[in-house]
């Protein structure tokens, strides 16, 4: 599945980083809370969260995470999305909450991928 393909299975919209959309990933993370993202991550992984701070941009960086999506209609400020552009990170939002994201991803078939533990 590409990253466009989860943005419109999410029935969402890009922030920044369409252009590349066309990136492969195999599994998504869903987490309001950083250090779980950084306890137990996957390769080519969507982050969908409803944390909306520059926290959540440092964390995809440190753990080569290339999407992030944010849930519950939650948006990015000016600032995020700066910084999202300068390290290369798609940013998307769903109007969905966190379950139903998860759900309509894992049922589209975003069911595998190779895990790492940091």
């Amino acid at each position: 599945m590409t990253v466009a393909d989860a943005v419109a299975i999410l029935e969402g919209q890009f922030f920044s980083g369409e252009d590349n959309s066309n990136m492969e990933v195999a599994s998504a993370c869903g987490a309001d809370l950083m250090s779980d993202v950084m306890a137990f991550v996957k390769d080519r992984v969507i982050l969908l969260t409803g944390l909306v701070n520059p926290q959540v941009i440092r964390t995809a960086e440190l753990l080569d995470i290339h999407c992030i999506i944010f849930v519950r209609g939650k948006t990015p400020s000016r600032d995020m999305i700066d910084m999202a552009n300068d390290s290369g990170i798609i940013l998307a939002g769903t109007k969905l909450p966190m379950f139903l994201s998860c759900g309509k991803l894992y049922e589209a078939g975003l069911k595998t991928g190779g895990t790492r533990r940091i």
